[in-house]
Formats: structure tokens, C-alpha cells, sequence
């Protein structure tokens, strides 16, 4: 038996007012509307706005007018930015949808409870985080399908209200995504290992391949590729997503720092890598044997009763979902 609410999630077919149409934001807005639900969005950019309604999307540039319209229809509003915008946002959404419910889908978490808490106290707000994009980014870059099979972790604090902890579930499994409940910090710290080192390790990579010679880059193939693909993705995007993650990030960077100095110091006197290269081997293995394996569901739970968020956090740390 899967976890369940005991009633009907009263939040769940509600209108979905996506802010920040990029990759993200902007595929979140074509699978919802695609799957029927809906979904309108803003952004700052008129060409996004354009290309988005030349496609059949509901969208504006005018923020003020498109949170009063999710004031009226009550709907779920999400944050779809940079986390380094967020601050310009959420005193509109103080003035004008103060009584929307407020999720995000920004890479970092506590960094935008901390924003919430400061500059829009009493708005309800559950984070989450779909792990799923491509370097590119931008309108042109969505996909509705990008969603699918993801895991999307949503905030579960001891504290989360458990109706809005299922409209925000619910929106993430719409669009055909897995939920993965997590405390904000606990999310910051694994994200920081799994996503935010991978893209410093990729730019020191790449920029150590470019500067060997054009002869190395003639050369590159797979390994470069792979190891290198996400710092192709824009500076300022990347930039604003791990410095967002400081602390967390400057934590694994500094194992990352000293296993490659342990690495380099028993090549040097011991003409070695074993160490390095064997702890990969069995960590890709680890890896491999989770995320090549269907997930097995969070069982035993119902959402809302007495102890459902510790819960739902204790399973998800044995690699469990939820699918409602």
C-alpha cells in the first residue's frame, strides 16, 4: 500500500501560475497545460512571451497582472527563476497573490525558505526540486516531457502543512515526475555531492582539456563529453546555483581536494592510483544498482497523520518514493 491522504487532496486541480519561463518553468508549463490543467506563466522576456503564446501558452510580461489572476483563481503559484531573482519577486507576490500557496522549483532550498521567511512570512510555501534538465536552456529548450521518470524533491519539514505538501506532490506526479519527501538542509547537502561538484569538476575538466592543446580537444571523445557536458550550460545560471550553495558545496569541494591530493601523492610515490579509482568504481556501482532499478514506493504512510513527515524522510533515505 502506498502512502495516501485519508481525503482527497483539496488543492489538486488547481490552476498552476509558473513564473520564469526557461527550461524549467517553461516545461512545467507545457506539460501541465498539456495534460489538460490550468497553467499560465510570466517572464521578463517579451521574445519568451512571444514564443511561448505563438505556441499556444498562456503568457505575459506584466508580473502584477498575472499574480492577480492567481489570486482570483486561488491557483498554485512557482517560483521558475534563478534563486538570485527571487528576492524581486516575492514582495509582488506579497502584494498581489499573498493567499496562493508558493513552491519553487529552484535548485537550493534553504537559500529560498530563508528568502520566503524574510520577505513574505505569511505566505504558505512548499519547496521542491525536479532533478531533470539539459545544458541548454531558455524557451527554446523546454521539452513537456522532461519531467518524466524524474526524481522531484519536495520539502517535508515537521512543520509542512500536509494539504499543501499534496498540491505541490501532485504537481510534480502530473508531470509524470517521482516524489522524493527531504528536510531543505538534507537537500542541500546531497544535491551539493550529486549535482552542484559534478558541474566545478566538469569546468575544472574542461578547462584543463582546452588548455593542453587543440590536439587534446581533436581527440576528446566520450569520457570529455560526458565528464564536461554540463559546463557547457550558461555561466551566470551555473554561478547563481552554486554559490546559492556554499556551504554545502564548499564541504564535498574539500574532500573532493583532498582525495585528488591523496590520488596524486600515491601516483607520485607509488607510481599508483588504486585507491582513487577503485572508491569510484564501487561508488559508480552503488549508483548503478539504485538508479538502474525501479523504485520501490514509500509504504505504511498516511500523509497527515501523527508523524507522516519523519516518516516519509526516514524511507526516502533508503532511496524510496512517493507516488500517492
Amino acid at each position: 500500500m502506498t502512502a495516501a491522504s485519508t481525503h482527497p487532496d483539496p488543492s489538486a486541480g488547481l490552476p498552476v501560475c509558473v513564473l520564469g519561463l526557461g527550461l524549467i518553468g517553461g516545461s512545467l508549463l507545457r506539460t501541465l497545460h498539456d495534460a489538460g490543467r490550468s497553467a499560465y506563466g510570466y517572464n521578463r522576456s517579451g521574445e519568451t512571451v512571444a514564443a511561448a503564446t505563438a505556441a499556444g501558452y498562456r503568457a505575459s510580461t506584466d508580473l502584477a497582472a498575472t499574480l492577480r489572476q492567481a489570486s482570483a483563481d486561488n491557483a498554485i503559484v512557482v517560483l521558475a527563476t534563478p534563486v538570485t531573482i527571487i528576492d524581486d519577486l516575492l514582495p509582488a507576490i506579497v502584494e498581489h497573490a499573498a493567499n496562493c500557496l508558493l513552491t519553487d522549483v529552484i535548485s537550493v532550498k534553504q537559500a529560498v525558505a530563508e528568502s520566503v521567511a524574510r520577505l513574505a512570512p505569511g505566505v504558505r510555501h512548499v519547496g521542491g526540486h525536479p532533478m531533470a534538465g539539459t545544458s541548454q536552456s531558455g524557451w527554446t529548450a523546454t521539452d513537456p516531457d522532461l519531467f518524466r521518470d524524474a526524481m522531484w524533491m519536495v520539502t517535508t519539514e515537521d512543520h509542512t502543512d500536509p494539504d499543501d505538501w499534496l498540491a505541490v506532490a501532485a504537481i510534480a506526479r502530473s508531470a509524470g515526475a517521482f516524489v522524493v519527501p527531504a528536510a531543505a538542509g538534507a537537500h542541500d547537502r546531497a544535491v551539493a555531492a550529486i549535482s552542484h561538484l559534478p558541474h566545478l569538476t566538469a569546468a575544472v575538466t574542461a578547462a584543463v582539456g582546452a588548455g593542453e592543446s587543440d590536439l587534446a580537444l581533436r581527440l576528446a571523445a566520450g569520457s570529455f563529453r560526458d565528464g564536461t557536458r554540463v559546463a557547457g550550460s550558461a555561466p551566470a545560471l551555473q554561478r547563481a546555483m552554486l554559490e546559492a550553495n556554499g556551504i554545502a558545496l564548499l564541504n564535498v569541494l574539500s574532500e573532493t581536494i583532498d582525495r585528488l591530493i591523496a590520488a596524486r601523492d600515491e601516483l607520485r610515490d607509488k607510481g599508483t592510483v588504486e585507491i582513487v579509482v577503485d572508491d569510484g568504481h564501487r561508488a559508480r556501482s552503488a549508483y548503478q544498482q539504485i538508479a538502474g532499478a525501479a523504485p520501490l514506493p514509500i509504504t505504511g504512510v498516511t500523509v497527515g497523520e501523527p508523524g507522516w513527515a519523519q516518516e516519509l524522510r526516514r524511507q526516502a533515505h533508503q532511496a524510496k518514493v512517493w507516488v500517492g
